[in-house]
């Protein structure tokens, strides 16, 4: 089973208290989930591996830590999920980015592929799969199954507040892809909205109804 690693860190949670707030607007909204993104970054990195390096200072030589293994890559859910793409970009700026674009059908609320491009080498780097909503999961499991048939295999999936429904979807088609995630809500409505969640969070990013 999947690990769902809660982020309570005090700045994250102040700041998903504002996004969820109805008056916050467009401007102020992209920004601070911007940087709740780049602040799960240290989280959802915790356990990358370093290797030692020899470097010279300004004074001496001596040993550092860089990081080494896989490379990364970043791949938002379109559209909310580019809100979270410069946020984590800040924190990894060498990670390459992909798209996988999918729409929630109004009636059956399945995922619709539309759109899918990825680094050529994505299957040899960590990917960072990122969605601001974990509502009924499917689009989430959706992308990671799309991942996977191109290869990928290492994985984490990456949400700013999310649904018991959305989390059960994904540990049971994905039990190897670990969920960072900052809030778990109470439920979802008769549409397939968080609740009390934030509403649309494409909308909120984009400025868009």
């Amino acid at each position: 089973m999947s690990k769902v690693t809660i982020l309570d860190h005090p700045l994250i949670q102040h700041k998903v208290g504002i996004i969820r707030r109805e008056e916050v607007g467009t401007k102020d909204f992209r920004n601070i989930i911007s940087e709740i993104a780049g602040l799960m970054c240290y989280e959802a990195t915790r356990d990358l591996k370093l290797e030692d390096v020899t470097i010279k200072t300004p004074i001496a030589e001596t040993t550092v830590k860089e990081l080494s293994g896989r490379k990364m890559a970043v791949v938002p859910i379109l559209r909310a999920g580019l809100g979270m793409v410069d946020g984590i970009l800040s924190m990894i700026p060498a990670a390459k980015v992909g798209h996988i674009g999918l729409y929630r059908d109004p009636e059956t609320l399945e995922p619709v592929e539309y759109y899918c491009k990825l680094p050529a080498d994505c299957s040899e780097r960590q990917i960072f799969v990122c969605d601001p909503m974990l509502a009924t999961g499917g689009s989430a499991s959706a992308a990671i199954t799309m991942l996977k048939q191109h290869g990928c295999c290492n994985i984490r999936l990456m949400n700013v507040i999310g649904a018991p429904t959305g989390i059960e979807r994904v540990q049971k088609d994905h039990p190897d892809v670990d969920i960072y995630i900052c809030a778990v809500d109470d439920h979802l409505n008769e549409i397939g909205y968080i609740v009390p969640g934030l509403g649309d969070a494409g909308d909120r990013i984009f400025g868009t109804k």
